[in-house]
Protein backbone atom coordinates (compact mmCIF):
# COMPACT_ATOMS: atom_id res chain seq x y z
CA UNK A 1 0.00 0.00 0.00
CA UNK A 2 1.26 3.41 -0.90
CA UNK A 3 1.91 5.69 2.22
CA UNK A 4 0.70 9.37 1.05
CA UNK A 5 2.16 11.08 4.22
CA UNK A 6 5.74 10.18 3.23
CA UNK A 7 5.87 13.30 0.03
CA UNK A 8 4.26 16.34 2.41
CA UNK A 9 6.18 15.39 5.37
CA UNK A 10 9.37 15.21 3.60
CA UNK A 11 8.47 18.49 1.91
CA UNK A 12 7.97 20.21 5.24
CA UNK A 13 11.54 19.05 6.54
CA UNK A 14 13.03 19.87 3.11
CA UNK A 15 11.88 23.51 3.58
CA UNK A 16 11.74 24.33 7.04
CA UNK A 17 15.56 22.85 6.69
CA UNK A 18 16.31 25.26 3.90
CA UNK A 19 14.44 28.28 5.30
CA UNK A 20 16.41 27.98 8.85
CA UNK A 21 19.48 27.66 6.86
CA UNK A 22 18.73 30.39 5.53
CA UNK A 23 17.50 32.72 8.51
CA UNK A 24 20.77 31.55 10.34
CA UNK A 25 22.44 33.05 7.35
CA UNK A 26 24.48 29.30 6.80
CA UNK A 27 25.00 28.94 3.33
CA UNK A 28 25.89 25.13 2.14
CA UNK A 29 27.62 26.54 -1.39
CA UNK A 30 28.07 29.77 -3.41
CA UNK A 31 24.31 29.80 -4.58
CA UNK A 32 22.50 27.27 -2.24
CA UNK A 33 19.82 29.89 -1.55
CA UNK A 34 18.45 29.90 -5.01
CA UNK A 35 14.95 28.79 -6.64
CA UNK A 36 17.00 25.31 -8.08
CA UNK A 37 17.61 24.51 -4.43
CA UNK A 38 13.98 24.08 -3.92
CA UNK A 39 13.34 22.38 -7.28
CA UNK A 40 16.21 19.67 -5.46
CA UNK A 41 14.06 19.65 -2.26
CA UNK A 42 10.67 18.77 -4.42
CA UNK A 43 12.86 16.01 -6.64
CA UNK A 44 14.41 14.35 -3.39
CA UNK A 45 11.19 14.15 -1.71
CA UNK A 46 9.54 12.61 -4.54
CA UNK A 47 12.51 10.04 -5.06
CA UNK A 48 12.10 8.86 -1.14
CA UNK A 49 8.07 8.53 -1.89
CA UNK A 50 8.72 6.54 -4.51
CA UNK A 51 11.53 4.18 -2.94
CA UNK A 52 10.49 3.94 0.63
CA UNK A 53 6.52 4.52 -0.19
CA UNK A 54 6.26 1.98 -3.28
CA UNK A 55 5.24 4.88 -5.82
CA UNK A 56 6.87 3.85 -8.53
CA UNK A 57 5.07 6.45 -10.19
CA UNK A 58 7.46 9.52 -8.19
CA UNK A 59 10.27 8.66 -9.57
CA UNK A 60 9.82 10.22 -12.61
CA UNK A 61 9.01 13.61 -11.64
CA UNK A 62 11.61 13.31 -8.57
CA UNK A 63 14.84 12.25 -11.23
CA UNK A 64 13.51 15.32 -13.39
CA UNK A 65 13.10 18.07 -10.77
CA UNK A 66 15.94 16.77 -9.16
CA UNK A 67 18.22 16.09 -12.10
CA UNK A 68 16.86 20.05 -13.23
CA UNK A 69 17.41 21.80 -10.20
CA UNK A 70 21.39 19.99 -9.66
CA UNK A 71 21.42 21.21 -13.67
CA UNK A 72 21.12 24.73 -12.42
CA UNK A 73 23.52 24.25 -9.35
CA UNK A 74 26.51 23.21 -11.79
CA UNK A 75 26.16 24.68 -15.27
CA UNK A 76 27.88 27.19 -14.85
CA UNK A 77 30.46 26.28 -12.32
CA UNK A 78 31.83 23.35 -14.16
CA UNK A 79 33.31 23.41 -17.06
CA UNK A 80 32.59 20.13 -18.27
CA UNK A 81 29.04 19.89 -17.63
CA UNK A 82 27.59 20.77 -20.94
CA UNK A 83 24.52 23.96 -21.24
CA UNK A 84 22.81 22.21 -23.71
CA UNK A 85 19.10 21.06 -24.20
CA UNK A 86 20.28 17.35 -24.28
CA UNK A 87 21.25 17.99 -20.97
CA UNK A 88 17.32 18.18 -20.15
CA UNK A 89 16.17 15.17 -22.64
CA UNK A 90 18.77 13.03 -20.55
CA UNK A 91 17.22 13.78 -17.52
CA UNK A 92 14.10 13.26 -18.48
CA UNK A 93 15.17 9.64 -20.38
CA UNK A 94 17.00 8.66 -17.08
CA UNK A 95 13.61 9.45 -15.17
CA UNK A 96 11.73 6.90 -18.01
CA UNK A 97 14.54 4.58 -17.65
CA UNK A 98 14.09 4.19 -13.68
CA UNK A 99 11.08 4.49 -13.06
CA UNK A 100 10.82 0.83 -15.84
CA UNK A 101 13.34 -0.33 -13.77
CA UNK A 102 10.51 -0.27 -11.43
CA UNK A 103 7.46 -1.14 -13.00
CA UNK A 104 8.31 -2.37 -16.15
CA UNK A 105 6.45 0.30 -18.01
CA UNK A 106 8.37 3.33 -20.10
CA UNK A 107 11.87 2.00 -21.10
CA UNK A 108 10.65 2.61 -24.52
CA UNK A 109 10.37 5.98 -24.05
CA UNK A 110 13.38 6.08 -21.79
CA UNK A 111 15.65 4.52 -24.43
CA UNK A 112 14.38 6.91 -27.36
CA UNK A 113 14.64 9.92 -25.18
CA UNK A 114 18.08 8.30 -24.21
CA UNK A 115 18.73 8.36 -28.08
CA UNK A 116 17.65 12.02 -28.99
CA UNK A 117 19.76 13.32 -26.01
CA UNK A 118 22.51 11.70 -26.91
CA UNK A 119 22.44 13.09 -30.61
CA UNK A 120 21.77 16.31 -29.51
CA UNK A 121 24.77 16.41 -26.39
CA UNK A 122 27.18 14.50 -29.35
CA UNK A 123 26.07 16.12 -32.90
CA UNK A 124 28.70 17.51 -33.77
CA UNK A 125 31.56 14.83 -33.14
CA UNK A 126 28.63 12.68 -34.82
CA UNK A 127 28.54 14.33 -38.03
CA UNK A 128 32.26 14.52 -37.88
CA UNK A 129 32.96 10.70 -37.22
CA UNK A 130 29.87 9.84 -39.76
CA UNK A 131 31.46 12.13 -42.42
CA UNK A 132 28.31 13.52 -43.34
CA UNK A 133 28.59 15.08 -46.99
CA UNK A 134 26.72 18.44 -47.75
CA UNK A 135 24.66 17.54 -51.37
CA UNK A 136 24.30 20.91 -52.80
CA UNK A 137 22.65 23.42 -50.50
CA UNK A 138 20.97 20.80 -48.37
CA UNK A 139 22.70 18.76 -45.24
CA UNK A 140 20.80 15.73 -44.77
CA UNK A 141 21.67 16.10 -40.92
CA UNK A 142 19.07 18.66 -40.80
CA UNK A 143 15.95 16.82 -41.28
CA UNK A 144 16.41 14.22 -38.01
CA UNK A 145 13.88 16.34 -36.07
CA UNK A 146 11.24 15.50 -38.90
CA UNK A 147 12.14 12.20 -38.75
CA UNK A 148 11.58 12.45 -34.75
CA UNK A 149 8.28 14.17 -35.35
CA UNK A 150 7.28 11.74 -37.84
CA UNK A 151 7.81 8.76 -35.49
CA UNK A 152 6.11 10.48 -32.73
CA UNK A 153 2.95 10.86 -35.59
CA UNK A 154 3.53 7.37 -36.17
CA UNK A 155 2.87 6.16 -32.55
CA UNK A 156 0.04 8.84 -31.94
CA UNK A 157 -2.04 7.43 -34.83
CA UNK A 158 -0.59 3.32 -34.73
CA UNK A 159 -3.59 1.10 -33.44
CA UNK A 160 -2.67 -1.96 -31.21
Amino acid sequence: MKSQRIFPGLILIGFGLYFFLKQANIELFQGFFNWPTILCIVGIAFLIQAYSGKDNEAILPGVILFGFGMHFHVVHRLEIWPDNIGVFILIIALGFILRARASSSGLFHGVVLLVISLLSLFYDKITGMMGLIKIGTADPAKFWPFIVMLIGIILLVKKK
